[in-house]
C-alpha cells in the first residue's frame, strides 16, 4: 500500500485552472481519470489525512503511486478530454459499465450509390443514416419488413448485388415486390436514391403528409376506376399504419428528446434510456453500471451522458435531454452536449405534464432491470458460491457460512420498536424462516438494547429447543405465527420470489410434526449497523454460552463490515460478490422489518374524540390540537379558553367540551419526530400521521 503522501506534488506544481488529471499505479497503469474546475482545489481533496477519505477514494490513492495532469482552457473541453482517456485507458476506479455492448440501429447507407437498409451496430459512419437504436435486431427487421411493401429499397449485401447484376435476374425480393431490383435496371440510381430518401423521411417521423398523399392516389385510382392500383395504395397504407403502431405516439408536437432515469443502490446503478423522435418512442437502450467511486445522481447522470453521446454528432444528439438530476456544475455538460449537436440543447428535469409522466415510466424500467440483474445475480450458483467463499475469507471463518441471519431494528422515534430477522440459506432467502420480534423490555431510541435483547431471546430458544420438544400456539396475526416469545413465523412470502423448499426436513419437530423454530443455528449473524450493534450481538452470545456462531455488523453509510473487538472494520472491495450477498441480506432485513413497523402502526391508528363533534372539520381540529398541545390539556380547557383558539366560536366550544367531558382520558403523547399530537392510545390522528419516509 503506497503512502499518498510520497507522491504528492509541491505546493504551487498545480495550477488553478481547469484540467484533467490521472493517477497511475507502480507500473504506469491508468487507474483513475478526473476532471477539475480548479485542478489546485481538486487534487488537494486527495492528499489529506485518509481517515477522512470515503473508503473507495482512500483504496484509490493508496493503490496509486503517481498523479499528472492536463491543463484546458475551458471545462467543456475538460469533459471532452476526461471522456476520451477514460475511452482510452479503461481505468479500473472510473464507473464500469457492465453491459457496454453495442445497441443495433437501422441504417440506410446513403454514401452508396445505391442506398442499403440494413441493421448496424459498432462505431457510426460518415453519410450514413442511422435510426435506433432498438432493443433487438428483430425488432429492426419486422420493421423494415412492413416497409419494404411501400419502400422497396435494396437490403442485400454486395456481393448478392453484384451477383444479381452479373446474371441479369434479381433476387426473391424482387419478384414479390419487396426490392424495386436496381442491380437489374428496373429503376435507376437517382430514382432508387430518391427511394430511400423517402423512406428515410417517414422514419425519421415525416409521415402525415406520405399517408396523405397515398390516400389521395388511393381515391383518385378508385375514381378512375383503375381497382388493382387502388387496392394496392389500400395496402400499402395499411402497412404503413402497422409499422407506426408499433411506437405509439407519447409526446406532443413531434418532440426530439431522450429520457434518462436511474435505479441505484450502494454498489450499482441501472441506466434506461428511451429515446424519442417525432413525439414517439424509436428506441430504449440500458446498462448496469458499477460504483467503484463515491458518485451522486448527478455523477451518474453526467457520465451516462458521456457514454451516450461520446461518439455522436449532429441529429443523433436530440434538442431535449430529459434527466432525474443535473451534473454539477451543469453548464459544462450542456455547452458540451450544444457543441456535440451543433446547436441548443435543452437538459433539464421534467417538471409536470406527459414528460414527467414519461420519466415515470422510464424509471420504472430502470427499476425493474436492476432488480432482474439482482435477480440473475442472486440465482447463479457459481456466484453463490463464490460469494460464500469471499465471506469466509474476509471474517476469517473456518468454512463457508451456509446458513446466514440477519437482524434489524425498525421503530418511529421510539415507538412501535420492532425487530426482524431474515434467513439465508446457500445464498438464497429462506422466506418460511423468517422471523419478527416485539421488543418486550423497553421502548426507545436505543438499537443497542434492543440488538441485544433480540440475539439474547432468539439463541435462548435455540438452547431450549436443543434441550426438549418447544411449546407451540398459534395467535391470528395476519401473515404470521407468534410464538410465547413475542417472535413471529413470516408464513407468506415477503417479497417478489417465491419461498424455497422447506430447509428443516429431517431437522427436530415437535410433538404435532411442525418444525422447531429456532432448532437450526446459523454460521453466521450479520447485523444492520457499525461496531455497537455488533458489540451487543456478541455480548448476547457470550452470556448464553454460544461461541459457535460468528457474528458481524453491516453499516449503510460506507459498507463497512465490523467485527466484534476490532477497531477498524473490514473492506471489501466494491466488485466483491460476497460484499453484494451481505448487502442482499442486510437490505431484506431492512425490509421485512419496516413492513412489519407500519403494520403494527396501521392497526393502532384510531379515531380522535373531536371526529364525533358536528361542525367541527378537520381545520378547527387540528387547530385545537396544535392550540393545547395535547388532548388532555384541552379536555381541561373551559368554554372561554377554547373560544380563544381562532375560528372556533363559543357554541362550537361548548359541543367540544361536552364531547370530551363524555370521552374517557388518557395520557397524551408528542411525535417528538414531527411535533404533532398523539392520540390517546399513543397512535397518531390518521390526518396527523407521519410520513413513511420517518421510518427507520
Amino acid at each position: 500500500m503506497a503512502d499518498p503522501s510520497s507522491y504528492r506534488p509541491k505546493p504551487g506544481q498545480i495550477p488553478d485552472s481547469p484540467g484533467v488529471y490521472k493517477f497511475r499505479d507502480e507500473h504506469g497503469r491508468v487507474i483513475y481519470v478526473g476532471k477539475a474546475k480548479s485542478l489546485r482545489q481538486r487534487l488537494a481533496n486527495y492528499f489529506q489525512d485518509l481517515s477522512g477519505l470515503h473508503p473507495r477514494t482512500r483504496t484509490m490513492v493508496t493503490t496509486a503511486a503517481s498523479v499528472e495532469w492536463t491543463v484546458v482552457t475551458t471545462e467543456v473541453e475538460a469533459l471532452q478530454l476526461e471522456y476520451t482517456w477514460i475511452k482510452e485507458f479503461d481505468p479500473r476506479f472510473n464507473v464500469k459499465y457492465r453491459d457496454d455492448k453495442s445497441y443495433p440501429y437501422l441504417a440506410v447507407t446513403l454514401n452508396e450509390e445505391f442506398p442499403r437498409v440494413q441493421v448496424m451496430r459498432g462505431a457510426k459512419k460518415k453519410g450514413v443514416r442511422y435510426f435506433g437504436p432498438y432493443g433487438h435486431a428483430w425488432a429492426i427487421r419486422e420493421t423494415v419488413d412492413l416497409m419494404l411493401r411501400v419502400f422497396p429499397v435494396r437490403t442485400c449485401s454486395a456481393g448478392v448485388f453484384k451477383r444479381s447484376a452479373q446474371i441479369g435476374r434479381p433476387c426473391l425480393l424482387g419478384y414479390i415486390g419487396k426490392c424495386s431490383a436496381p442491380c437489374v435496371g428496373r429503376i435507376s440510381a437517382a430514382e432508387h436514391r430518391e427511394l430511400a430518401e423517402e423512406f428515410c423521411d417517414f422514419m425519421a417521423g415525416r409521415t402525415g403528409a406520405y399517408l396523405r398523399r397515398l390516400e389521395r392516389q388511393m381515391q383518385e385510382a378508385a375514381e378512375e376506376m383503375e381497382y388493382e392500383r387502388a387496392a394496392r395504395l389500400r395496402d400499402d397504407i395499411g402497412a404503413l399504419k402497422r409499422a407506426m403502431e408499433k411506437s405509439a405516439v407519447v409526446l406532443a408536437d413531434a418532440t426530439d428528446a431522450d429520457l434518462i432515469a436511474l435505479a441505484e443502490d450502494e454498489l450499482e446503478a441501472a441506466v434506461q434510456i428511451f429515446h424519442v423522435r417525432g413525439g414517439r418512442v424509436r428506441g430504449q437502450r440500458g446498462w448496469v453500471t458499477d460504483k467503484v467511486e463515491a458518485v451522486t445522481t448527478g455523477d451518474l447522470v453526467e457520465h451516462a451522458l458521456q457514454q451516450l453521446y461520446g461518439e455522436e454528432k449532429g441529429d443523433a444528439v436530440p434538442k431535449e435531454v430529459l434527466v432525474p438530476a443535473l451534473p454539477d456544475p451543469v453548464d459544462p455538460i450542456s455547452q458540451w452536449l450544444s457543441g456535440r449537436r451543433g446547436s441548443q440543447v435543452s437538459l433539464r428535469i421534467p417538471q409536470r405534464g406527459d414528460k414527467k409522466d414519461l420519466m415515470a415510466t422510464v424509471a420504472r424500467n430502470a427499476q425493474q432491470a436492476l432488480a432482474l440483474h439482482k435477480t440473475k445475480r442472486a440465482s447463479d450458483l457459481t456466484t453463490r458460491s463464490r460469494a460464500l467463499e469471499e465471506i469466509a475469507e474476509a471474517l476469517g471463518l473456518d468454512s463457508v457460512p451456509l446458513r446466514i441471519e440477519c437482524f434489524d431494528i425498525s421503530h418511529l422515534q421510539g415507538d412501535d420498536v420492532v425487530a426482524s430477522m431474515v434467513v439465508f440459506e446457500d445464498g438464497l432467502a429462506r422466506k418460511s424462516e423468517y422471523r419478527r420480534f416485539q421488543i418486550k423490555t423497553f421502548q426507545g431510541q436505543d438499537d443497542v438494547r434492543s440488538m441485544h435483547e433480540v440475539i439474547g431471546r432468539r439463541f435462548k430458544r435455540y438452547l431450549q429447543e436443543k434441550q426438549k420438544a418447544g411449546e407451540w400456539t398459534e395467535e391470528p396475526a395476519g401473515d404470521a405465527r407468534v410464538d410465547d416469545n413475542g417472535a413471529t413465523a413470516a408464513t407468506a412470502a415477503a417479497g417478489p420470489d417465491d419461498p424455497e423448499p422447506d430447509p428443516m426436513a429431517g431437522r427436530p419437530t415437535d410433538e404435532d410434526g411442525r418444525p422447531k423454530r429456532f432448532a437450526y443455528p446459523p454460521q453466521l449473524v450479520v447485523v444492520d449497523g457499525g461496531a455497537p450493534q455488533v458489540a451487543a450481538a456478541r455480548r448476547a452470545l457470550d452470556e448464553l454460552g454460544i461461541d459457535d456462531v460468528a457474528v458481524c455488523g453491516l453499516a449503510k453509510r460506507l459498507e463497512e463490515v465490523w467485527l466484534p473487538e476490532d477497531d477498524d472494520p473490514v473492506v471489501l472491495p466494491r466488485s466483491s460478490e460476497g460484499l453484494y450477498l451481505l448487502q442482499r441480506v442486510r437490505d431484506e432485513a431492512h425490509r421485512f422489518a419496516i413492513t412489519y413497523q407500519r403494520s403494527k402502526r396501521g392497526k393502532r391508528l384510531k379515531s380522535s374524540p373531536l371526529d364525533a363533534v358536528a361542525g367541527l372539520g378537520e381545520s378547527r381540529r387540528q387547530a385545537l390540537l396544535k392550540h393545547f398541545g395535547s388532548l388532555k390539556k384541552l379536555r381541561a380547557a373551559t368554554v372561554e379558553e377554547i373560544c380563544e383558539v381562532p375560528g372556533v366560536g363559543r357554541k362550537t366550544a361548548e359541543t367540544v367540551a361536552a364531547a370530551l367531558a363524555g370521552a374517557a382520558p388518557s395520557a397524551p403523547a408528542v411525535n417528538t419526530a414531527t411535533g404533532e399530537i398523539i392520540e390517546d392510545d399513543g397512535a397518531p390522528p390518521a390526518a396527523l400521521s407521519a410520513e413513511r419516509g420517518q421510518d427507520r
